[in-house]
């Protein structure tokens, strides 16, 4: 097919559309003498059928129902930044394997760290209590009113009740927890098994900073930072 012939079918489609909507037709397309002259009215046609400046051209059924399945705006979806427990448990995990130098001292390099996270804390004491305050402070809940640290269980177990942190030993802990074993030992929830039974990490189990599998029966409490 000519492009003159091209031409002479759109224009007689055109007259056909017209018609229905009452609408004027364009003429029609006379031989092209020329192949220049074919393309300039082709442009004309094409503009005469083209939608006025600024209309929006028709959609079609596609485009509709893809309008109508597409939502307003791209959702943005952000990720929580890690919660108080999750940084408290890392800070306890990062210290396992830290140990009494010599064995037995209640002392050493590390410990001497754990003790400076506590107020008025001294060499040579139980520092199951001083850990669980670094743990605390490095994950951005340091423990006591002032942020002060606790140097024993009883203090941490009396601020959190005072705190409305205290939880029962039937209540279920998180990862992150502070757990209590009556006023003699504290450490941190690392995880909870399906069958109930606790995996922590406790400073000053054996001299050193460990991880420990315990019972729920063990817990008297635990404290949620």
């Amino acid at each position: 097919m000519s492009i003159a012939d091209a031409l002479s079918r759109i224009a007689a489609l055109d007259r056909r559309a017209a018609e229905a909507r009452g609408a004027p037709a364009l003429s029609p397309a006379a031989p092209a003498s020329s192949f220049a002259g074919a393309a300039a009215e082709a442009l004309g046609v094409a503009a005469a059928l083209a939608p006025e400046a600024g209309a929006a051209p028709p959609a079609s059924p596609l485009a509709v129902a893809a309008g109508l399945l597409a939502p307003a705006a791209p959702l943005l979806l952000a990720l929580p930044e890690p919660g108080a427990g999750a940084r408290v448990l890392a800070a306890a995990e990062s210290q396992l394997g830290a140990a009494e130098e010599p064995p037995g001292s209640n002392d050493g390099p590390a410990i001497a760290v754990y003790r400076g996270a506590v107020e008025g804390a001294g060499p040579g004491e139980p520092w199951c209590a001083y850990f669980a305050s670094w743990a605390a402070a490095a994950g951005g809940r340091p423990l006591g009113d002032r942020g002060q640290g606790l140097g024993s269980v009883a203090e941490i177990e009396s601020w959190a009740r005072a705190a409305g942190r205290l939880l029962p030993a039937d209540a279920a802990p998180a990862p992150g927890d502070l757990i209590l074993f009556g006023d003699r030992h504290v450490g941190v929830v690392e995880s909870v098994a399906p069958d109930g039974s606790l995996t922590t990490v406790e400073g000053n189990y054996a001299g050193a900073v460990a991880r420990v599998r315990r019972s729920p029966a063990e817990a008297t409490g635990y404290v949620r930072l």
